[in-house]
């Protein structure tokens, strides 16, 4: 039987939100927590495409805050799978500011880590992932490297 396999095209999502005065922190930017909620949305929709089952979130890690978000912007955040393991899948999330015109400014940046689940909440073996372009290839080979750092991470207690 030949393994299953799908596109990293196939798990993108891409969401938008308009920054709300209940999104803000005392600052008056957006809230480092609902940023954070609207990322791990994204990364489970992402992997529940590739996989198609449920998920749960791992970890979250190389969580970048680049820049602030304001009252009224608009927010853009992008996800898709960029590698896969035997039950995980690791999730490329951006986000980024798109002003009037279009034009985007990249926000924020995160990496997570997904597990597919059956319907007994146990871990499931995920499809493979189809690398279609040498960017996708390129992300494949950095996506190991960090699965390297957590693996150690790990082992070090962290």
């Amino acid at each position: 039987m030949e393994t299953e396999s799908r596109k990293v095209s196939d798990s993108a999502v891409e969401t938008v939100h308009i920054v709300r005065p209940n999104h803000l922190n005392n600052s008056g930017r957006l809230f480092g927590g609902i940023l954070m909620q609207w990322i791990d949305e994204v990364a489970a929709l992402a992997a529940k495409r590739h996989c198609r089952k449920n998920v749960t979130t791992v970890s979250v890690d190389h969580l970048h805050f680049i820049k602030g978000a304001y009252p009224k912007d608009d927010i853009v955040i992008k996800g898709r799978v960029t590698h896969v393991g035997n039950t995980s899948m690791e999730v490329k999330v951006d986000t980024y500011v798109e002003d009037e015109n279009g034009e985007r400014t990249l926000i924020n940046r995160a990496y997570l880590t997904e597990v597919a689940l059956g319907h007994d909440d146990k871990p499931v073996k995920v499809p493979r992932l189809f690398l279609e372009t040498e960017e996708e290839r390129q992300e494949w080979v950095k996506a190991e490297k960090r699965r390297e750092l957590r693996k150690l991470q790990k082992a070090g207690g962290f």
